[in-house]
């Protein structure tokens, strides 16, 4: 195994989303070779508990450099195989994780299904996302994260309309300072809990903001 600390990390957040009721779609690894890098991806069903919204996407993003620089920097783990290689055990990067949220709408939901008038259809999610990004951005002030929109747009002869909406959340946690994998696990276990309580309050907001009257 090359990543056993992140396996470690997986685990722990595992166990964690069954501890509590959380509708799981999908829990799933990827590791690509070439690139050095790995990542979990968890898809969370929202679209029986929420009006407006699909899923809620969570991406953990690691690689081989920040499980070296992980490995070196807890107890007992001298003999991590990554160490093995100098390539890896010199690198200078922080441990680091990346993580990706994506609150994934229900696009028939969230603007007009007639227009009356070009682009009609736009320009009505428009204004309930500008409303919704104006309570999220108020919610994370104070806070490291980026938050941005990604659209999808198409058209027909009554003008453009969108075919994807979601809003997109970057966070980065740090590990260092943390002596051991028991630590790791406690950090992942409360950073976990924190990235759950944010996702909770943004689809309150998100969801609630919504508003399309008919054409």
């Amino acid at each position: 195994m090359q990543y056993p600390i992140f396996q470690s990390i997986i685990n722990k957040i595992e166990a964690s989303l069954n501890d509590r009721e959380i509708k799981i779609r999908s829990f799933k690894t990827w590791e690509e070779s070439k690139i050095n890098a790995t990542g979990l991806e968890i898809l969370i069903d929202l679209k029986d508990t929420t009006t407006n919204l699909d899923s809620l996407s969570i991406n953990f993003d690691w690689d081989r450099f920040r499980e070296a620089a992980l490995a070196r920097q807890l107890d007992g783990t001298d003999k991590h195989p990554v160490l093995q290689t100098d390539h890896f055990s010199e690198s200078n990067i922080l441990p680091v994780i990346d993580v990706e949220m994506s609150w994934n709408f229900k696009v028939d939901n969230c603007q007009p299904q007639e227009a009356n008038e070009a682009n009609h259809r736009i320009r009505v999610a428009s204004e309930w996302m500008e409303m919704a990004s104006r309570d999220v951005n108020e919610l994370l002030s104070g806070e490291e994260i980026i938050t941005r929109w990604h659209l999808e747009i198409d058209g027909d002869d009554r003008g453009k309309f969108l075919t994807a909406i979601n809003l997109i959340s970057y966070f980065q946690f740090s590990f260092a300072g943390l002596n051991s994998l028991i630590e790791v696990q406690k950090f992942t276990e409360r950073r976990l809990i924190y990235l759950l309580y944010r996702a909770k309050r943004i689809i309150e907001i998100v969801d609630n903001s919504v508003v399309v009257n008919a054409a």
